[in-house]
């Protein structure tokens, strides 16, 4: 007999392509039958079937504070009373753009989006708009949304599908899209020296998340902010993952580098479909109706997507504290698994930030995609099965995040480790 996921999945692969709306959701490079959740709660998500998982994957990043959170829900209850969509100026926009601006340190202006892959999309047009220049370079690996320009090389769902570039893109959309290797400032250099003065844009994310969690090294981002400057190409940092999991200020403040326009996501909305793209004053006025970059949407700025953003960034910047909960988290689960790694003698790395983590199957250090691309995603599947039947809830690929929300507990973490440590002591 069926499993009530089993029975939708059936039902979903007839009239949704592949059975999904987001391409990772189909399990297709873990195999069997993804869960159909239909809850969630704290630090748990429950499927058709009632069963509870500890939920690592948190909606690819935004539930920070956990899942359903008591003061948003009544945030966006409270909003939705008012209506869904107006397509008009709100007041709850004007006070979101003040506290991002107040918040992120590239940040003159701001403007919302409904998606990080919009914000990316509206970024580079600023960019261009701004620079007078076409050609823009981005990173192997480094995933910036299904914007065509940017589908090159990408990690994320491409990565994992093994996509090397998607159908349908034109190449004439691709043609001034330049690809360096990340943590390779002489594969940048080269870019520069050989498009000297064409270059409107470097766009990265400054810890690449896309393809598993892989670092800066030492400089590297400084590195790119004084080219960057040099050569009058703007710097962007995409956040869509970063921002405001490294801190309030994201990796701008983590790492001591501001750049010239970034971009957010999901986080900004309490996980609400939302987005922004902002930066120094000068450039985002180019932006319409003050300039010539027209970018528009009549859900940008949506009053309950603002409200739940806003009382989520309002609970992260009047608790600080709950970053060094975060952090410690993240910490004792990387100790953990490197100690059952060494233990079993597994052949794998632990990498990671803060709320961030990796475990990648290689074994070989990972700091830019050619090296991540070694992992055994064989291994990585058989290792995920077994952590979803022993009730732990993992990306479905071996190129995603492990995220940690606020509502964990160190009870949690333990329970996480021994299961990993199951695992491994069956492999040896």
């Amino acid at each position: 007999m069926m499993s009530r996921s089993e029975s939708l999945f059936e039902r979903a692969k007839r009239v949704l392509p592949g059975g999904v709306n987001s391409p990772v959701r189909a399990y297709q490079s873990v195999g069997g039958c993804p869960r159909f959740i239909k809850k969630a709660e704290g630090t748990y998500v429950y499927d058709e079937e009632g069963k509870r998982y500890l939920d690592y994957i948190g909606s690819w990043g935004p539930m920070i504070l956990g899942h359903n959170h008591p003061e948003i829900q009544e945030a966006v209850i409270g909003a939705a009373r008012n209506g869904l969509s107006f397509g008009t100026a709100t007041e709850m926009e004007v006070q979101m753009g003040e506290l991002l601006c107040e918040l992120v340190p590239c940040f003159d202006m701001v403007r919302m989006v409904n998606s990080g892959t919009e914000a990316v999309m509206s970024a580079i047009r600023a960019a261009r708009g701004f620079t007078g220049r076409d050609k823009i370079i981005k990173f192997e690996g480094c995933y910036h949304g299904h914007f065509d320009a940017l589908l090159v090389k990408a990690g994320s769902g491409v990565m994992t599908a093994g996509i090397p570039d998607s159908s349908g893109v034109p190449k004439g959309c691709a043609k001034d899209t330049l690809t360096a290797v990340y943590n390779d400032m002489d594969s940048v250099r080269t870019l520069f020296e050989d498009n000297q003065g064409q270059i409107a844009a470097l766009i990265i994310e400054p810890v690449a998340a896309n393809m598993g969690v892989v670092l800066p090294e030492e400089g590297f981002l400084k590195e790119l902010r004084k080219i960057c400057t040099q050569n009058g190409t703007l710097l962007i940092f995409d956040e869509v993952i970063t921002g405001f999991r490294l801190g309030l200020q994201g990796a701008q403040g983590a790492y001591g580098v501001t750049p010239d326009l970034a971009t957010f996501g999901k986080i900004i909305g309490g996980g609400m479909p939302v987005g922004c793209y902002g930066g120094r004053r000068e450039i985002m006025e180019m932006i319409a109706p003050l300039g010539s970059v027209y970018q528009a949407g009549t859900l940008s700025g949506n009053p309950v997507a603002m409200a739940a953003g806003l009382k989520e960034l309002s609970i992260l910047k009047e608790h600080p504290e709950i970053y060094g909960h975060l952090e410690e988290l993240g910490e004792t689960f990387r100790s953990g698994v490197r100690d059952i790694l060494k233990k079993h003698g597994a052949k794998c790395q632990i990498t990671g930030t803060g709320s961030l983590s990796c475990l990648f199957f290689t074994d070989i250090p990972v700091t830019n995609y050619e090296e991540a691309k070694t992992s055994d995603v064989q291994a990585f599947a058989d290792y995920f099965h077994y952590m979803l039947d022993h009730g732990i809830h993992l990306a479905p690929s071996q190129f995603e995040a492990i995220f940690f929300n606020n509502a964990m507990k160190p009870k949690d973490v333990d329970q996480t480790l021994r299961v990993m440590d199951s695992y491994f002591a069956l492999k040896e």
